[in-house]
């Protein structure tokens, strides 16, 4: 999943925990806010002033090292199952 502008807050923490620590990064730390979970990337970073290519380059970064991580995983798991 590629993250963009118009996605809520809401979805990409339901799609990636993780991803709390790099919105915290650029300054938007109410997760416990109702309203913020349906605020999208674009209007999170202009209410806190962040750059929002870099968040969006950011959490997509963080995404496709998730997926190698889990990739990597099955593969070793193949590797060392009993015949």
């Amino acid at each position: 999943m590629e993250y963009n502008k118009d996605m809520t807050i809401g979805e990409i923490l339901e799609s990636n925990k993780d991803a709390k620590a790099v919105l915290s990064g650029f300054g938007l730390h109410c997760f416990g806010c109702p309203m913020s979970l349906m605020e999208t990337l674009e209007e999170a970073s202009v209410v806190h002033g962040a750059d929002l290519d870099l968040m969006i380059e950011k959490l997509n970064e963080l995404n496709k090292n998730k997926t190698k991580k889990i990739t990597e995983r099955k593969k070793c798991v193949r590797r060392t199952k009993v015949k």
